[in-house]
């Protein structure tokens, strides 16, 4: 619409249009956003901002251990009684060395961010493995993340007219757009080389169709509501849209001069692995939901193909980030995966958004996580292995702080009545770094992932 606000790096999907540039460089959105996503990614997952918390109650409390036991030990222990208190307080402050600590978040995400870039899987911040770690909802946009995103013409219901010539019509009306269904219409116009006029009084409205005046006459293509808006009564021909609805495929409405001329019918087949990896997700108790601004029968044909059991349809673009909301107001953890521009929004409500790498830079720049095949099997793994970097983490710090609880009363001198002896220091030290090798050694047992179904390359 005239006036309308664009921002920089946005894809055009809807027709050519002439625009002036208000800021640049640092100012833009775009640059805005980008800098969000950098300090995104400098930020701390939640556990180890509680490990942080915890060590700093931690080392005050192990120095005032030390020092209690060298008190301890020079007022009571035996001669030379400072021989034992150094031996016993520098024991304590060796073997209660946070190493461990330390090292329990930071070399689990290293090697799990390691190995999801191996798989073709990018997390943008350590906090998106933890929380897609903890997620029970996927919300998947249909086209172009659940499908292919290039439909194809299947059927046209002709009502009025030449079917060339309504097909010309509406195919050089749609030649003005690029949203994928104007790419399927113009494709089966260019298969039967038919000529098409020229087009002008171009006008797109996202979630409804286009319209414009070809060859003198106005073409209207689009959804009922878009056919409502024109005052194009279509009531005597709906059951075939409706046909066409439940076999899964898009129905088109098609006016010429204010007429219902044609249904075209678009279908855009699921991607290779789309039903394998919702199978997945559902036994791993996943909800799984689709959302999409297609009418409900369609959707749901879809969804039954793919294995889906919450269909939100006849969504607009802009309400895709207010459904992702009301799913977490009724206490959902909730994932969103999209590709597109529209998907954006509801991207960065998500508690986790999963992007396709194949997608627009905007969907890209707000998403969590990055899928660069685009092939839905790589959510799995990314699940899975976010799963496996998470209860690594945790062996982690139940080895340190169990490790810490144990062996600080040794050091201390708990085992001198029994043993008659101390712990040495270098004993002490060498059990530190045993800890700390431990840590480390089980990080790394995460490079032995492999993907529960590998994607397609």
């Amino acid at each position: 619409q005239p006036g309308a606000e664009v921002i920089g790096g946005t894809v055009n999907k809807t027709g050519s249009f002439v625009y002036t540039a208000t800021r640049v460089g640092a100012d833009t959105v775009l640059s805005q956003i980008i800098k969000l996503v950098e300090e995104a990614q400098s930020g701390k997952p939640r556990i180890q901002q509680i490990a942080d918390r915890i060590a700093g109650i931690f080392v005050p409390l192990v120095m005032a251990a030390a020092t209690l036991t060298f008190l301890i030990w020079l007022a009571l222990g035996p001669v030379p009684a400072l021989n034992y208190a150094f031996v016993a307080g520098v024991s304590v402050l060796l073997i209660a060395c946070p190493c461990a600590m330390g090292l329990a978040t930071p070399t689990a995400i290293m090697v799990g961010t390691g190995k999801a870039t191996e798989h073709g899987i990018l997390f943008r911040k350590g906090s998106a493995i933890e929380l897609l770690a903890r997620i029970d909802t996927i919300v998947l946009d249909k086209t172009g993340t659940l499908t292919r995103g290039r439909p194809e013409l299947t059927d046209i219901h002709l009502v009025e007219g030449e079917e060339n010539k309504v097909l010309a019509l509406a195919a050089a009306a749609e030649s003005r757009s690029e949203h994928p269904v104007a790419q399927a219409i113009l494709e089966a116009a260019r298969a039967r080389r038919l000529d098409l006029p020229a087009t002008g009084d171009f006008t797109s409205t996202t979630g409804f169709g286009i319209s414009a005046r070809v060859a003198g006459r106005r073409v209207v293509i689009g959804t009922q509501r878009q056919m409502e808006r024109h005052d194009i009564d279509v009531t005597t021909h709906q059951e075939r849209a409706q046909i066409f609805a439940s076999e899964g495929k898009t129905p088109l409405y098609c006016a010429i001069d204010g007429r219902l001329a044609a249904i075209f019918s678009v279908a855009d087949p699921l991607k290779a692995g789309s039903r394998e990896a919702i199978a997945s997700l559902r036994r791993q108790g996943l909800h799984i939901a689709m959302i999409t601004g297609d009418n409900r029968l369609t959707a749901q044909a879809i969804a039954r193909a793919a294995g889906i059991e919450q269909v939100m349809a006849e969504v607009l673009p802009q309400e895709k980030a207010a459904e992702v909301r009301r799913l977490q107001g009724e206490g959902r953890r909730v994932a969103f995966v999209g590709d597109g521009i529209n998907d954006a929004p509801a991207l960065a409500a998500a508690d986790v958004g999963l992007a396709l790498g194949t997608g627009t830079d905007i969907a890209i720049e707000a998403g969590d996580v990055i899928l660069m095949s685009g092939d839905l099997r790589g959510i799995v793994s990314a699940l899975t292995l976010s799963r496996r970097t998470l209860r690594t983490i945790r062996i982690n710090f139940f080895w340190a702080y169990v490790y810490n609880i144990a062996l600080i009363p040794v050091a201390a001198g708990l085992l001198y009545p029994i043993a008659g002896m101390l712990l040495n220091p270098m004993l002490a030290a060498g059990a530190m770094s045993v800890s700390s090798l431990f840590v480390v050694s089980n990080s790394l047992r995460l490079k032995r992932f492999r993907p529960p179904l590998p994607a397609r390359a």
